[in-house]
């Protein structure tokens, strides 16, 4: 074959295998319980990525999809204007979380009591919950230069007030294991990471994803009435045992699956045990934006069915080191399970968006 490569000279990048299976295919155009997103975002970098909401609206209806969460609510006129964009115009169909200025906060001292009256006239203003990125505990510094951990005891009352008030805390505490690990040919996200070098978090001075999720852990044993919702199954996809004890622990932990369908679909056993056991604990999230309906109809294909080696994104044929060079399973989850994720969990949490019709 004339100027065909060598092994040698095929770059990892550029291979592109067409699989020769020839197994069932089911695709999934509509769910089979009505579903609420409870992660999913409209504004990033402070740009809107949800520029045409009757036009999501639309993808919603085609994809099942009955109410979403917007989580990048922010706090006073930015949380205005996304309840103004998205609850003015659909109440039913739309809840705006809250998050609180972190960079300014920082700069003082009294920093917990600060952020603490930004979320309380927050939730004055319309705010159904709360959101808590990553770099809180992993990046963020106190106004002292030391890593700001969530068990910090100045940010209680960010916690005590959701109980208070009874609106849920979505946090994001970890990346995806691998993501901590060294970036060496046996780091299963290595391509990604390429990609990304600023979602790699290893060395000196970084805290451990064991860590993270410890100093998680002490903050929800000192808040027992505050609801928490684990995004992406407890940061812990790759670990459904420690999820598993994390919910056992833990009676006010809820997790989605938001972004988790590649972690999920490459374990079809243990994942569909896990759902099935936890039955609402489980709630549904896609957290891709702006959301289409095949993006949702990945995910159902997923869940609903026995389907064999599919991509785990829309997207993997383009990039097919994505996430990991892997393809995923259909888990065949029963219409109980189906039913408390798709929406009886969320609605657990957020009862004002029910009932579905």
């Amino acid at each position: 074959m004339p100027n065909a490569p060598t092994p040698a000279e095929l770059p990892l990048s550029d291979f592109r295998p067409r699989s020769m299976l020839r197994v069932p295919t089911h695709p999934v155009a509509h769910p089979r319980h009505p579903v609420i997103d409870l992660h999913n975002h409209s504004q990033w970098g402070g740009q809107w990525q949800v520029t045409d909401v009757p036009a999501l609206v639309d993808e919603m209806d085609a994809a099942g999809v009955a109410a979403m969460v917007d989580l990048d609510g922010g706090s006073g006129a930015r949380l205005a204007a996304h309840l103004e964009r998205f609850r003015g115009p659909y109440p039913s169909r739309f809840a705006v979380f809250a998050t609180v200025d972190w960079d300014h906060a920082l700069r003082d001292e009294a920093f917990g009591e600060r952020l603490t009256r930004e979320l309380r006239q927050a939730l004055d203003d319309g705010a159904e919950g709360l959101k808590v990125w990553k770099d809180v505990g992993l990046t963020r510094r106190t106004p002292d230069g030391q890593r700001l951990a969530l068990s910090d005891p100045r940010l209680d009352g960010l916690w005590a007030t959701c109980g208070e008030r009874g609106v849920p805390i979505m946090i994001h505490v970890a990346d995806p294991m691998a993501f901590f690990e060294p970036l060496d040919a046996t780091n299963e996200r290595y391509e990604e990471l390429v990609r990304h070098p600023d979602w790699h978090f290893y060395g000196p001075g970084v805290p451990r994803h064991a860590d993270l999720i410890g100093d998680w852990e002490a903050v929800m044993a000192r808040h027992p009435q505050t609801r928490f919702i684990g995004a992406h199954v407890a940061s812990c996809a790759e670990d459904l045992a420690l999820a598993s004890a994390l919910l056992a622990r833990h009676p006010n932990l809820t997790v989605d699956i938001a972004a988790r369908t590649a972690e999920l679909g490459r374990q079809p056993y243990t994942a569909h045990d896990f759902l099935e056991a936890h039955r609402g604990r489980v709630a549904f999230g896609l957290d891709d934006w702006p959301a289409t309906r095949e993006d949702y109809r990945t995910v159902y294909r997923m869940l609903e069915t026995r389907d064999e080696y599919f991509d785990y994104s829309p997207g993997q044929a383009r990039h097919p080191g994505l996430q990991g060079r892997w393809k995923i399973y259909g888990l065949d989850l029963s219409s109980e399970a189906l039913a408390a994720l798709y929406h009886e969990t969320a609605l657990t949490l957020l009862p004002r968006l029910g009932p579905l019709h």
